[in-house]
């Protein structure tokens, strides 16, 4: 009972978790043919079966973020912040797929390709994901929410190699998804353009009294 009274501002992400599941599940499953994003530059970018590491190891990052955020960090406003991010974002994300449902056909084939562990986790990671839904990353947009949180949290600045490592990372998960032909550049370029709104929303928005120059007192 003392965990629950404790900890009741998590009762959000199991919640919204189960919700956005669901609906996942739906758009991914619904008979609709999709559009296909596609630009020529996408063509230019080689496969690498590599970048199938940090890409996996998103789930880890987010996770890891989400659970500091929810459970060691006291500072609440920096929670919200963080699960307001990540919900608009993946709602958003929601929406476009039931108005705009798209895909794309940049995987290569692997039957010819020699095997390794990399190649075996693709082919593994392509029968786990459709390549539909692409619009806007979720995979590079999660990344970025949870790099500004940690890079807007006080107590992580002073621990430089720390911040460093989540940068690196953030950006082997964001390269990842196009490496793979798992995601379009316009992908990520929506993604990129819902972090800069979803952050000047809850990060950097002032009250209105704080905007408002001072009046002259009579």
């Amino acid at each position: 009972m003392e965990f629950m009274k404790k900890y009741k501002h998590a009762w959000v992400i199991p919640v919204y978790g189960i919700l956005y599941l669901l609906a996942f599940q739906y758009v991914e499953h619904r008979k609709v043919r999709p559009y296909i994003i596609h630009m020529k530059i996408d063509d230019a970018i080689p496969f690498c079966e590599y970048f199938v590491i940090p890409y996996f190891l998103w789930f880890a990052y987010i996770a890891v973020t989400v659970f500091y955020f929810t459970f060691i960090n006291k500072n609440k406003k920096e929670y919200w912040q963080l699960v307001c991010s990540l919900g608009i974002g993946m709602t958003l994300f929601i929406v476009v797929s039931l108005l705009f449902p798209n895909g794309q056909d940049l995987r290569p084939s692997l039957s010819n390709t020699q095997n390794s562990i990399f190649i075996e986790m693709v082919r593994y990671l392509y029968r786990l994901d459709t390549p539909t839904n692409i619009f806007p990353s979720i995979h590079v947009f999660n990344s970025v929410s949870c790099c500004l949180a940690v890079f807007h949290h006080k107590p992580f600045r002073k621990h430089k190699v720390f911040l460093g490592g989540t940068a690196v990372l953030t950006a082997l998960i964001v390269l990842s998804t196009i490496f793979l032909k798992q995601h379009t550049l316009i992908d990520m370029a929506a993604a990129f353009a819902l972090n800069a709104v979803c952050y000047q929303l809850l990060y950097k928005t002032r009250s209105v009294k704080e905007k408002q120059p001072a009046r002259a007192r009579a």
